[in-house]
């Protein structure tokens, strides 16, 4: 517990530093258009968080190398590998200049970084046919593993819209690596997880509800690729731990993804790089939210903003559970993959067809 409480304190305190002095950094820091169409905000705000969350890790394995060396030095042999995803994002934040695909390039390299330093390679997915190609030709295991890992940060990247949203995502997610990690005895894994977990519910304070400081591409690299090794190793190192455990436990951030190139290169017929409004969760802060009726009071924007996490946080539920309940069980596993899917499918078109329970909106007479 001390790595989570030093990850804790050491987040929060360099989310503080850079809150209390944004005015020094304000100008290269903040996103300056307000008016993209998927900016939410009414004011400039740092989105550097990463930086906070990247510091309570490194701060916090750093002392557990002086307390258990091979514990600690995994854990930073973790932050080494992710450099390359952090440092593209965080480019990214600062100069708004980095492209898309620059960032997963960046992303394929910690990945291969990882594998080459921790041993974390995918060796099956259990798939009837694509596990024998993986055991024959290793290069289509190494592909699929950076593939996996390049995805998954990139699935953050894209929920990273909302306060509260991909953090609090990345908690519940790890939480279930860390338990299963817990189970099978892999110390090593349970504290990395554990120094992320301390670190983003550090940045959170100063994130949810009031959006003072926002994760940033850097911080959603960072975290989804923390996540995505994190679970490539704890399936690669137990083989009882069945490889769609860390798939369904991820399951909301990667259909957000797949949802999105589907709706993007099928029904809009336009590149699946090109940036819209129709995520689910813009959907709900539109539609399931009413806030238009308020939209000239500031308080109220940025509550209604908050207002939008939580029920993205009981959707991230429905995969987590089940995950962490039946870790071992890739049949059942693949099962609630499929009820998810269907859960996801069946919320995204009540929205947009305006069928969805009035119990789930909140409007004028909730205020």
């Amino acid at each position: 517990m001390l790595v989570l409480a030093l990850s804790f304190i050491f987040s929060t305190l360099a989310a503080v530093l850079i809150v209390r002095y944004n005015y020094l950094h304000i100008s290269y820091t903040a996103d300056s258009d307000l008016l993209g169409i998927q900016k939410f905000h009414s004011s400039p705000v740092p989105r550097i968080g990463g930086v906070c969350v990247i510091f309570g890790v490194f701060i916090a394995l750093t002392v557990r190398y002086f307390q258990n060396r091979d514990v600690g030095e995994f854990g930073l042999l973790m932050i080494l590998a992710s450099l390359p995803a952090f440092l593209s994002g965080f480019l990214e934040d600062i100069t708004k200049k980095v492209g898309v695909k620059f960032r997963l390039i960046a992303t394929i390299l910690s990945a291969i970084f990882a594998g080459h330093l921790l041993g974390g390679w995918l060796s099956s997915v259990q798939v009837l046919g694509i596990d024998n190609l993986m055991i024959a030709y290793p290069i289509m295991a190494i592909s699929i593993t950076c593939f996996a890992v390049a995805g998954v940060s990139n699935a953050f990247n894209i929920i990273d819209g909302y306060n509260g949203l991909s953090s609090m995502a990345a908690v519940l997610i790890l939480c279930g690596i860390t338990y299963v990690a817990f189970q099978v005895g892999d110390h090593s894994i349970m504290v990395s997880a554990l120094a992320m977990i301390g670190a983003l519910l550090g940045f959170l304070i100063w994130n949810y509800p009031r959006g003072l400081i926002f994760l940033g591409d850097g911080g959603a690299y960072l975290v989804g690729f923390w996540i995505a090794e994190l679970s490539i190793l704890l399936t690669a190192r137990h083989s009882e731990v069945a490889k769609w455990f860390p798939l369904l436990l991820c399951m909301y951030p990667i259909f957000e993804t797949l949802f999105t190139i589907y709706r993007r290169l099928i029904i809009k017929k336009v590149s699946a790089g090109l940036p819209d409004a129709s995520h689910l969760h813009q959907l709900i802060y539109r539609r399931v939210i009413n806030w238009s009726n308020f939209s000239d009071k500031e308080y109220l924007r940025v509550q209604h903003n908050s207002l939008v996490a939580p029920y993205l946080w009981a959707l991230c539920l429905f995969a987590v559970i089940p995950a962490v309940l039946f870790w071992r069980y890739h049949l059942i596993l693949k099962f609630f993959a499929i009820i998810f899917s269907l859960i996801y499918i069946w919320l995204y078109w009540s929205i947009v067809r305006f069928r969805l329970p009035k119990y789930f909106k909140i409007s004028r007479s909730n205020y």
